[in-house]
Parts: C-alpha cells; structure tokens; sequence
C-alpha cells in the first residue's frame, strides 16, 4: 500500500500534465471553427446621416407608383433591413453552409401630401401592388470552409424569387461564381490589415481597410471600412438572364424632369439604376465576430450614357431610388457582443484556464507523490540496519546473531590436542534418577567422524 499511493498519484499527476499540453494542441483549434449551431438574427434601421437615431423619416425611397403618373416622385421613409443567418445542407467537419434571409420594409413614410402613412404588407402568396410595404427580399446561400470562414465555392447562390408550388429554388435563383470575401462572420485572430468583404447588393468583393479599435458593450472590436464602387444594377443578370425589374426604366424626358436644348417633353429617355455604398463592420479580433455594422447605401437612377455626344442634362441627370443609412439596432449589438464574449470564454477556459489548472494540479501529485517514495524508502532503510532490534538476554543467542559465533565460541586454540568436533561432557547436564549412560555410547559420542 505504502508504493501503491504514490505510484497512484504519479499516474495521475502524469496524465494531468500531459493533458494540460494537450488541450491548446488538439481541442483549442477544434473551437476554432464556424460553429454548425450558427444562427445570427440582425436588425438595421436606417438613422440620420451623423449615425444618431430618432428621426423619423431619414430615409429617401423612389415612389413606385409615381411610374403610372405623370411625374417621378421620391418619398421620405423610415426603413428596416431584417435578416436571418443559419446553417443548412450541405454542412460537415469541414464546410458550413450558411442561409440568410434578407428583406427591407418601409416601416412608415411621409406621402405627396406630407401625411404621415404606414403601408400594408401583402400576405405570402399574394399580389403585391406599389403601396406595398416590402421594397426587397433575398436569399443568399453561401458554402464556407469551417476554419478560415471563407467561401469555398460549393454553394453560391442568390433566390430573388419566391419558389412557386411544386418548382425549384434553382429555377428563381442566380449563381454567384467571384464570391471570395467574408461576409457573415470574419476568419479567426482577425489582424490589422485589409480584408475582402462581399457586397451582396452589387455582387462583388471589396476591400474593407482597417480604421482603428472600439470598445462596443464591453468586447473590443475592429473597424472596418469598405468602399463599393458604382455598379450598374442592370448588369447584374435576374434567374431568366435579364436586367432584374427595377433596374431598367424608359420614360418619357418630362417625367425625368428633363429640360433642356435639344430635349423634347416626349422624347423617351432610359436611366439604368445605380448602386455604391460604405460599409462598415466591427469585428470581435479572437473570434471573428462581427458585433456591430452600418451601411451607408445609396442607389440612384442616372443615364448609362455619359458619352459627350449626350445631352448635358441628361448626362448630368440623378434622381435617387434609395438612399439612407442602415445602422444596427442595440439589440442586435447587444446580442452579437454577448455571443462574441461566450465564444472568448470558451477559448480562454479552453486555451489557458484548463490547461493552467491541469498543470499546477499535475506538478502537486507529482510532488506528493516524489515525498512518499522517498518518505517510504527512508523507513525501509531504517528497518533494514536493524536500528531497533532489543539485545539478547545474558545467555541466550540473539536472532540476529550468526550461528558460526555459537559454533566457534568453544573451539580451542590453534596447537591444542582437544578434539574440535568433542563436546566437553560437563556441558550436558545431568538429569536426576537418569541411568549411567552406557560407556560406549560415550565413547561413541566423542569418536570424532571418520575421513
């Protein structure tokens, strides 16, 4: 029992200290990936231009029911980007597929007469008119490598139509072929450098350049500015491969409010829509978070010729579509900095905490258990040079005394004639009433062995 302890705890203390170096190899990077559990819910509404909310109409639409009238008209509006992130098939160890449902409402608008209006929304499956309060809705499917989070070019692609009954999502969807930048989620140990970052709405990669470091709700984050170039609108191909509705609209130079030399009120003229924005992201550095976002979107109609030969005040010519900026609501804010934060702590426990506690644990059994040996190997020592063993009584052989001293106690000295194997007879003692011993089993005694 006294070597079992020991040999037990060294056993122990072994195993804590070799888990504690194996923890950060194997199950820290194990966490370092896009979790399959992945499901981000986030709400932007669109604010003033110097970020602050609280007016109520920030926001410039282009009124699609002034198309059936005689004059374009743009409303001022109160909008809501929602959208919804998770994880569908196909997903495994090493790819993550991620939905996201995207829409933009117009929660209230002021109309032509300066009334303050909340528009309807049509239900699922019916008609939807130019008062309708759904201005755009998307779902993007994209594949990513589960370590790095960038796109893997499995699944690609965007659904601008709702799947009729009984047909399929490839059928009312795009492909997206130069998808190349994060979008949803930042890679793991974010640096301060640039990144690419996808621009759903232009379907494009930017750079999004690194701008400095902000403390949001207690997690500290990385800012991240991209710029979108001017894209027109139209280029971007709808599931038929043609110019998307919307993108492309002919209408007569009055309606534009174009006038000018050379121009006539009924000329037909055709603006394509355009689109730029700036981005900006706040990404949690350990985890790759994204915590807070706003974007600065601007889309606005204008005449793809800008050629000389062009009319000057049709070259010159904008009239916006949508204009506002979307900024993330503190809700969203609040929640995405408490996922970065559990993500932080299982890195940390996993990282640091587990393996500090397992290797000062493992070092104590292994002190302890050095202590016994030696404790145990010093009482062995002491028992075997027979430190407390009592000495024999007058007369009586000790147990630990040789038995060649009894044996050689009595034997003469060297060039004496006694016999060293006879037994001097006064040493036998005489029991009392015995019978002489007969002679010669004296003699017979004392003969010493024959050669």
């Amino acid at each position: 029992m006294r070597r079992f302890v020991p040999a037990l705890l060294a056993f122990f203390g072994t195993a804590c200290i070799a888990a504690a170096i194996a923890i950060p190899l194997w199950l820290v990077p194990d966490l370092k990936v896009v979790p399959l559990d992945l499901d981000i819910t986030s709400d932007a509404t669109t604010v003033s231009a110097d970020g602050e909310a609280g007016d109520r109409f920030p926001a410039v639409i282009f009124d699609r029911c002034s198309v059936s009238e005689d004059r374009a008209r743009t409303l001022e509006a109160h909008l809501t980007q929602q959208r919804r992130s998770v994880i569908v098939e196909p997903s495994d160890s090493r790819q993550a597929t991620v939905q996201s449902a995207q829409t933009v409402r117009i929660d209230r608008l002021r109309d032509a007469e300066g009334q303050e209006i909340v528009p309807p929304f049509a239900a699922a499956g019916e008609t939807r008119t130019c008062e309708d309060g759904l201005l755009t809705a998307t779902i993007d499917r994209v594949s990513v490598n589960r370590k790095t989070s960038v796109p893997n070019g499995a699944v690609s692609s965007l659904q601008l139509e709702a799947v009729p009954e009984g047909g399929n999502v490839n059928d009312v969807s795009v492909p997206i072929d130069n998808r190349n930048g994060f979008q949803y989620k930042f890679g793991f140990d974010v640096q301060k450098r640039d990144y690419a970052y996808y621009d759903l709405n232009t379907r494009q990669d930017c750079a999004a350049k690194f701008q400095g470091e902000e403390t949001i709700d207690g997690v500290k984050t990385y800012h991240f500015a991209c710029e979108v170039p001017e894209t027109d609108l139209s280029t971007l191909p709808n599931p038929q491969g043609e110019a998307p509705l919307g993108t492309m609209l002919t209408m007569p130079a009055k309606w534009w409010g174009i006038t000018g030399r050379g121009i006539k009120p009924e000329d037909p003229i055709t603006m394509h829509r355009y689109a730029s924005a700036t981005r900006h992201v706040y990404v949690e550095p350990v985890t790759g978070t994204i915590v807070d976002g706003r974007e600065d979107q601007h889309q606005y109609f204008k005449s793809p010729d800008q050629s000389e030969s062009a009319p000057a005040p049709v070259r010159d010519f904008r009239m916006d579509a949508l204009k506002g900026t979307f900024k993330w609501t503190d809700e969203t804010v609040q929640n995405q900095a408490d996922k970065a934060g559990h993500y932080l702590n299982l890195l940390k426990v996993g990282g640091f905490w587990t393996p500090l506690i397992l290797g000062i644990v493992g070092a104590i059994l292994l002190i302890i258990a050095a202590l016994l040996f030696y404790r145990g190997r010093r009482d062995d020592d002491a028992v075997t040079e027979g430190a407390d063993v009592p000495p024999a009584a007058p007369g009586e052989r000790s147990a630990f005394e040789p038995r060649t001293t009894r044996l050689t106690k009595d034997v003469p000295p060297a060039g004496s004639n006694a016999n060293p194997w006879e037994r001097p007879t006064e040493q036998i003692p005489k029991v009392q009433g015995e019978p002489p011993a007969d002679d010669s089993a004296t003699r017979s005694f004392r003969k010493p062995p024959t050669e």
